[in-house]
């Protein structure tokens, strides 16, 4: 018994012999002449049908098995034909995954089945590859000015964009004194402004780590506005429209971004970042402003300039953190940032027909922005992205003195954003923003085109 329990397979052997020989013995004992016992013949006779019919039934199942793995090879060629015409392959590919349970590789049938061995071997093993990167944050369709997610090391990404705004807004404005409620003595200054901005940008990024990154942005701006009002100390009764427009280079800016922590599922993921600009663009004391009252013929007295700035006149400096928090099936994000506009001092400004007027030292207004969204993955390539940004804007100041016609705004905007992956280096993102106040521009709409080399 110790040996049979050790060698099973020598043992059906010996058997198998030993059943095959003993129709040849009892033959033999036959052509002997000796005796036999006419109930052992019986019992050899259906011992040897016995055997005949395992026999037969091993062959059948033989056969069958054989049958098995052709028709399993067929359906694995199968399976691996349709994986590629649905593009699974390439699904997987860009996972980091792979057709571990049919243990292929690049889609590609195997010549002969696997045994059962080698069947759970391959499925205890574990099944792809972790990303290379996984402590960077997820992507999602960015809709705020920073991005969350940096450029690997050594990459370039190009960024061209285009923006498009248009606000319109009213101004009533009432020059003399009231009598009585309701009864104006003077003259009334209605106005209704018309601006429309189309600003195409380029912008370079690239990787110095995996956690730093620089960026250069140079913009193109093209702007016009439509001012229609009555003139003022005079008793016209007809609208006149004034139109300026300007068109050129704008602010360039340049930003350094860096990933603070390693941040995880269960925590967040926080970016600091950096930004300055110049004042590469026409700024607003740089052009001809329009006289106050009716000087000349073809002059409309508006105060307005007549040709639109390109940039803002002030050089700044920006800090803020973005960070994003995972939460399957959504990622949350926001962003805290404080701009800083630098003085300028000793500026004037050309007025049309009165020469050059000195206007000392100006500083416009600091900035404080907070912004908050979500971002939804709809599958491996599109993603869509809603989120509220809010800026607090302070007075502007001329020789220490807040201007009395300077007032602290609020700008909120709604934005709605979307991307699209056309492969790994091309992406196309859209947002859509709407002003929620009265200062904020009406209706927003970017467009952007990341390409990675």
């Amino acid at each position: 018994m110790h040996r049979t329990g050790r060698y099973p397979h020598a043992t059906i052997a010996l058997g198998t012999f030993a059943l095959a020989c003993l129709p040849m013995c009892i033959g033999a004992a036959w052509a002997t002449d000796a005796p036999v016992d006419p109930a052992l013949r019986d019992r050899v006779a259906a011992q040897s049908q016995k055997l005949d019919a395992m026999r037969s039934r091993v062959a059948e199942q033989s056969a069958e098995l054989e049958e098995m793995k052709r028709a399993l090879a067929r359906q694995e060629a199968e399976f691996s034909d349709l994986r590629k015409a649905v593009g699974l392959d390439s699904l997987d590919a860009s996972r980091g995954g792979s057709l571990a349970a049919s243990g292929q590789q690049g889609g590609a049938a195997p010549s002969a089945p696997q045994d059962a061995t080698t069947t759970v071997a391959q499925s205890t093993r574990p099944v792809g590859k972790p990303p290379e990167q996984a402590d960077r944050p997820p992507e999602v369709a960015p809709i705020f000015d920073q991005p969350g997610v940096l450029t690997p090391k050594g990459k370039v990404i190009i960024e061209p964009s285009y923006q498009f705004g248009y606000s319109s807004s009213d101004r009533v404005a009432l020059v003399g004194y009231t009598v009585i409620p309701a009864i104006l003595i003077g003259l009334i200054d209605v106005r209704q402004v018309k601006t429309t901005t189309q600003t195409g940008a380029m912008a370079f990024r690239y990787g110095l780590t995996n956690r730093l990154e620089l960026e250069v942005r140079v913009p193109y701006v093209d702007s016009h506005t439509d001012t229609i009002s009555r003139e003022i100390f005079t008793g016209a009764a007809q609208d006149n429209l004034f139109s300026s427009s300007g068109k050129g280079l704008g602010d360039i800016e340049a930003t350094a971004r860096y990933q603070i922590n390693k941040g995880g599922p269960d925590s967040p993921y926080y970016v600091g970042w950096f930004r300055v600009k110049s004042r590469t663009g026409k700024d607003p004391f740089e052009v001809t402003t329009d006289c106050v009252t009716r000087c000349v013929q073809n002059a409309t007295g508006t105060g307005l300039p007549l040709e639109l700035p390109t940039g803002t006149g002030f050089y700044s400096a920006q800090a803020g953190v973005t960070w994003l928090y995972p939460s399957d099936p959504v990622v949350f994000f926001g962003n805290l940032s404080y701009l800083h506009n630098f003085t300028r001092n000793n500026v004037s400004r050309t007025v049309l027909l009165a020469g050059k007027q000195f206007l000392g030292n100006v500083k416009a207004g600091d900035i404080a922005d907070v912004s908050v969204g979500m971002g939804l993955a709809l599958n491996e390539k599109a993603s869509i992205s809603i989120g509220y940004d809010q800026s607090f804007v302070g007075r502007t100041t001329q020789n220490g003195q807040a201007l009395s016609a300077s007032a602290r705004t609020v700008l909120g905007s709604l934005l709605i954003g979307g991307s699209y992956r056309f492969s790994d280096k091309r992406t196309l993102n859209v947002t859509l923003g709407v002003g929620v106040t009265r200062d904020t521009p009406d209706t927003t709409v970017t467009v952007r085109l990341p390409m990675s080399y």
